[in-house]
């Protein structure tokens, strides 16, 4: 995989970068701050998507993927849209979950496990009922959207984000952090807590620091599902989300044999592992190292990997094809 970038402009919304594919096509996108693509062209291929061929489309995704990705990089910009396909926030995910008791996880992914593990033992309560416009009870993927936070006092920037803290008058007192409810009617400066949390980022930033430390699983969705009716159609049922915001990964998952909640969560650790990868190979690029894997990670890149030949089957664990 030989995917090169260069940047050939700079506006103030926007970031013109100059793509090669792996079709040796030259591409130039123009990249908005927010990781919307503001324009893209190139010679090789159809500007229709209607009119170029699977492999084409995915070409052309591959480089606006990369791009964006390019764009973060070199600049640091939030480009990588949604946040679920970003590489580094996977990866953050995956590594804050290993890093869970099984308690903790139970506790955030309990009502998943107990629903797959339904399939099997009558004894286990599903968390929700699958829907009777389902074509078959196997026919449903199961979903949970997961968030990031920061605990500052995790960070190398601890002393910092106490002193910031109390510029803005927050108290980060334990029983006041502990004991806090917004259900309970508790007042919770919003403002000051954003502005706190932009200042230690800026902090971070021009010290070239690292707050990755400090990454924890701020909130999980409920439980929700993506199934089929009997003519094929895909619904989508609701979800309560602690956040208005984009996820930073999602779990999703056919009907399975889960195992223990142990073994369970080693399942978890290696899906999100398989979804990183699956963000490096569809913008063009080789997976690193460590995420050279075999495995079933996210569903649309499952799907891809099935349908078009320019793909090994990486989901495939006797797949002889990926890496070589």
């Amino acid at each position: 995989m030989i995917m090169e970038g260069k940047i050939i402009d700079e506006e103030k919304e926007w970031i013109g970068v100059e793509v090669l594919d792996n079709n040796s096509v030259e591409h130039k996108i123009a990249v908005e701050f927010d990781g919307e693509i503001r324009g893209h062209g190139q010679s090789g291929y159809p500007d229709k998507a209607t009119k170029r061929t699977n492999k084409g489309n995915e070409y052309v995704e591959q480089a606006r993927r990369f791009a964006q990705y390019y764009v973060y990089c070199e600049r640091g910009y939030d480009t990588m849209q949604p946040r679920r396909i970003h590489p580094e926030r996977l990866n953050a995910v995956r590594v804050a979950i290993a890093e869970f008791t099984e308690s903790e996880f139970e506790q955030h992914f309990g009502d998943l496990y107990r629903q797959l593990r339904s399939y099997d033992d009558a004894s286990a309560d599903r968390a929700v009922e699958i829907p009777s416009a389902a074509s078959s009870p196997d026919s449903v993927l199961y979903r949970k959207n997961i968030y990031l936070g920061l605990d500052q006092f995790e960070t190398e920037f601890s002393e910092e984000a106490e002193s910031i803290a109390a510029q803005h008058g927050l108290d980060l007192s334990p029983d006041r952090l502990d004991t806090i409810s917004l259900e309970g009617g508790d007042t919770v400066d919003l403002d000051g807590w954003t502005a706190a949390s932009r200042e230690l980022g800026e902090l971070a930033d021009a010290a070239d620091g690292d707050l990755s430390d400090g990454l924890q699983i701020a909130g999980v969705s409920s439980l929700h599902m993506a199934y089929l009716d009997d003519r094929g159609e895909e619904h989508v049922t609701d979800a309560t989300e602690p956040f208005d915001r984009e996820p930073d990964a999602r779990i999703e998952l056919p009907v399975m044999d889960t195992g223990s909640l142990e073994e369970f969560q080693k399942y978890v650790n290696h899906n999100l592992a398989c979804q990183v990868r699956d963000c490096f190979i569809r913008m063009g690029l080789e997976p690193p190292e460590p995420f050279r894997i075999l495995g079933y990670g996210d569903f649309e890149a499952a799907e891809q990997y099935k349908r078009l030949e320019m793909y090994p089957n990486y989901v495939d664990p006797a797949e002889e094809r990926a890496f070589c």
